[in-house]
């Protein structure tokens, strides 16, 4: 068999406060995005930037972690993988959505006034629902925001 590898490294900020709920099973999840900034050069020699935006999730104890320390505008290093899930929208359209179900998620920027860093924290979950350590450090707020759409659990 082949070798194969999923591996996301990310370095943004939050562009939203993270969202948590918990599934049937009883496992807790946390949704939050991150937005990146790619910079270069075009052929007339003008500089030219494109913002990405990325949906990360994250299980267990690390969405609970996620949930307490992280907020909108945060500077953070995510670690994990691609996954793409699908379902039928209430409109009867196949949806896709493409995320990074989180490992590892480490703060990058100092606490305002609150304790420091670092928190970490491991757990095992299921394969099927991540799981992963983190490391904690709070960030002042970004200037952007995107609205997504309600993820379906």
């Amino acid at each position: 068999m082949a070798m194969s590898l999923n591996k996301v490294m990310l370095i943004g900020n939050l562009t939203r406060d993270p969202e948590s709920r918990t599934t049937p099973s009883g496992q807790m999840v946390t949704t939050f995005a991150v937005a990146t900034n790619r910079v270069w050069t075009n052929q007339a020699g003008e500089k030219q930037e494109k913002a990405e935006f990325h949906n990360v999730v994250a299980w267990g104890k690390l969405a609970d972690i996620v949930s307490k320390y992280l907020a909108r505008g945060r500077r953070v290093y995510v670690e994990g993988r691609l996954q793409t899930r699908d379902w039928q929208g209430q409109d009867g359209v196949k949806r896709y959505r493409t995320e990074i179900v989180a490992d590892n998620v480490i703060m990058l920027d100092r606490p305002a006034g609150g304790a420091s860093g670092p928190f970490s924290a491991k757990e095992e979950v299921p394969p099927s629902e991540g799981g992963g350590s983190t490391d904690q450090q709070p960030f002042p707020p970004a200037e952007e925001e995107i609205q997504l759409e309600n993820i379906p659990f």
